[in-house]
């Protein structure tokens, strides 16, 4: 690493490596850890180090450190395909709509189902069922709004006819 990483800026804090730096960062209350999380994930190896770490900043004080957090754990999804039980814990707590919305989305996505844990394997589910009557309902709107159309253009028609 060239230059020390900036804990006030957040500059360099995303090529941190080091576990024990972001434990320290943690520690100290660093606004830009979550960075440091993202970055460790990025270009870590070991589920069992990095697991922590972001289950840690999912359940940070701080609204940006644990949105950050959120986000790592949805690279952990699409890199590694596993999450350690701590994460899916933070993730259900969280829920849809939230910080975590992207997060489960990508777990969903990129995590074997079988792999999911029961109540992640309910929501895919569910999910799956709502987006497929919620397009049929928009197939049927389209469909309505196309026939009134043309029933106003046959309409218009016959009315221009008669006068």
């Amino acid at each position: 690493m060239p230059n020390e990483p900036d804990w006030e800026t957040g500059d360099g804090v995303i090529d941190i490596r080091d576990p024990d730096e972001i434990d320290a960062a943690f520690d100290r209350g660093e606004r830009h850890v979550g960075t440091a999380v993202i970055g460790m994930v990025l270009h870590g190896e070991d589920i069992a180090v990095l697991a922590p770490r972001v289950e840690r900043a999912m359940r940070s004080p701080d609204p940006y450190v644990r949105q950050l957090g959120c986000v790592a754990a949805g690279d952990m999804a699409r890199l590694y395909t596993t999450l350690s039980p701590g994460i899916y814990a933070v993730l259900r707590a969280e829920g849809l709509g939230g910080v975590a919305d992207s997060a489960i989305r990508d777990t969903l996505t990129f995590i074997p189902f079988r792999q999911l844990p029961w109540w992640m394997r309910r929501l895919d589910l569910w999910l799956s069922v709502r987006d497929t009557v919620e397009g049929r309902l928009l197939r049927l709107q389209d469909f309505t709004e196309e026939s009134w159309g043309a029933v106003k253009g046959v309409l218009g028609r016959a009315r221009r006819r008669d006068e």
